[in-house]
């Protein structure tokens, strides 16, 4: 019996063979896709659904990609021929909300914004706040290590995850982590899988760790500068001084260019750069004033509202992005981060590149945590041969200032060459031989992240 024959056999409708959804399980937000069509898209609904994909896949030996929404920008999720893609997209509950613990299970599907407005209810949120909240599942974000634009203050996926619940490639059922606050029992596996892309396994439950619902003020912060280098080095300096804004979003003049274009809004001096900062909590208007004293000083032109529906208009030109840069044609989207006081210097190698490349390269940056987000553009759907040697120059400065090379994204097919240069030969096969012994038939996610064998 074929392998589509006994997936079909054995979930009936829940097996899709659709031509158009195989084609759009091919690729992710990257722009690029798998080669070939996968073979089936497992619409998986409960943990057994994934179990029973799991084990037939192990006895056949065939490839699986875990799929959620397919909002990746490192090209993690795309399936190609003879895949099985494992969607988890349907699994959508909150199994459990507990305020007084600060904790929630929730499935993988669920929508990261959708989980927030529930958990609002009971007067918590989940810190997590990536730019495609709206659209990203937390499986998603679980499986990538996602960041966004509150992590700065509140941290990433991984300072918000208790435990999970886990499918292996064989199909056994694993609950990682915990639900205390405190926990060392063992090695922390649960940290292992956040990240990994789905080579480990499947996420199928998470234990999640919440705060409570911030009180006081939201103030919000525009501040222009005469050119993207005062720009960082004013949020360098505001990093010192000690100040902890909740949101610190940093955007070049061509991308506050492109994206007051999209919105039709005036266009901003040429050159420009602006920051824009959110500060909450009790202290918020002593903060946002002491922030704005400090970016004065640094060249900024600075206003400041306590108005939110004023302070969310501003911060959507910040989330306006990616939209912005959909109209200017197709965009190789980066993930690399430096330490704070480095800022400068990597918006130097981004000018530097852009000179010997002879690109344009707009680039937005969480400012409060060193994350850059340069956007390499170009027409057609191949990414050509120049871009993809800027983008290595890029990784290989972002590195020799001490940093690495995705902040939040993940490594994908789109980085998986570079990987080593940064682990080092040693650690680049320590984590290989790790991959194998969760799955050792290498059927989970082959060929992402780690480049397949020869």
């Amino acid at each position: 019996m074929s392998v589509l024959a006994q997936l079909t056999a054995a979930l009936g409708d829940l097996v899709d063979t659709r031509a158009a959804a195989l084609e759009e399980a091919r690729a992710d937000r990257s722009g690029h896709a798998a080669e070939g069509r996968p073979l089936a898209i497992v619409h998986a609904e409960t943990v057994a659904h994934v179990q029973e994909t799991m084990r037939i896949a192990t006895a056949t030996r065939t490839p699986v990609v875990v799929r959620g929404a397919g909002t990746g920008l490192a090209g993690a999720a795309n399936a190609g021929e003879g895949e099985i893609v494992l969607s988890t997209a349907r699994m959508t509950a909150v199994l459990e909300v507990r305020p007084d613990d600060l904790l929630a299970v929730v499935e993988p599907g669920i929508l990261n914004a959708d989980l927030n407005r529930l958990l609002a209810e009971h007067g918590v949120w989940w810190a997590p706040d990536p730019a495609s909240r709206e659209i990203s599942t937390v499986g998603g974000n679980i499986a990538t290590g996602a960041g966004g634009l509150l992590c700065a203050k509140y941290g990433v996926v991984r300072d918000a995850v208790l435990g999970v619940d886990l499918v292996l490639a064989d199909g056994r059922l694993l609950h990682l982590g915990h639900r205390s606050v405190k926990g060392v029992t063992g090695l922390d596996l649960t940290s292992l899988v956040i990240g990994s892309e789905g080579t480990l396994g499947v996420v199928v439950g998470a234990t999640l760790k919440l705060r409570r619902r911030v009180v006081g003020t939201v103030c919000t912060i525009a501040a222009t500068f005469p050119d993207v280098r005062s720009a960082a080095t004013a949020s360098a300096a505001l990093t010192a001084s000690g100040a902890q804004p909740a949101i610190m979003e940093l955007m070049d003049a061509a991308s506050l260019a492109a994206v007051h274009t999209v919105l039709d809004l005036p266009a901003p001096t040429p050159g420009a750069a602006q920051l824009t900062i959110q500060t909450d909590g009790p202290a918020s208007e002593a903060e946002a004033d002491a922030i704005a004293e400090i970016l004065r000083v640094h060249q900024g032109s600075v206003a400041v509202t306590h108005d939110p529906v004023e302070g969310e208009r501003l911060l959507a030109i910040r989330r306006s992005m990616h939209q912005a840069m959909a109209s200017l044609g197709t965009a190789l989207i980066e993930d690399v981060s430096v330490p704070r006081s480095a800022m400068p210097a990597m918006f130097d190698e981004i000018a530097r590149i852009e000179r010997q490349y002879g690109l344009t390269i707009p680039t937005v940056a969480h400012a409060g945590d060193g994350n850059l987000h340069p956007n390499f553009l170009f027409a057609g759907a191949e990414t050509p041969a120049h871009v993809w040697q800027a983008a290595d120059d890029l990784f290989r400065a972002a590195i020799a200032l001490g940093g690495t090379l995705t902040g939040e994204h993940g490594i994908g097919t789109l980085k998986r060459r570079w990987l080593a240069d940064e682990l080092g030969d040693d650690q680049w096969e320590l984590q290989r031989q790790i991959a194998r012994v969760f799955d050792p038939l290498g059927i989970l996610n082959p060929g992402k992240v780690f480049a397949p064998d020869a």
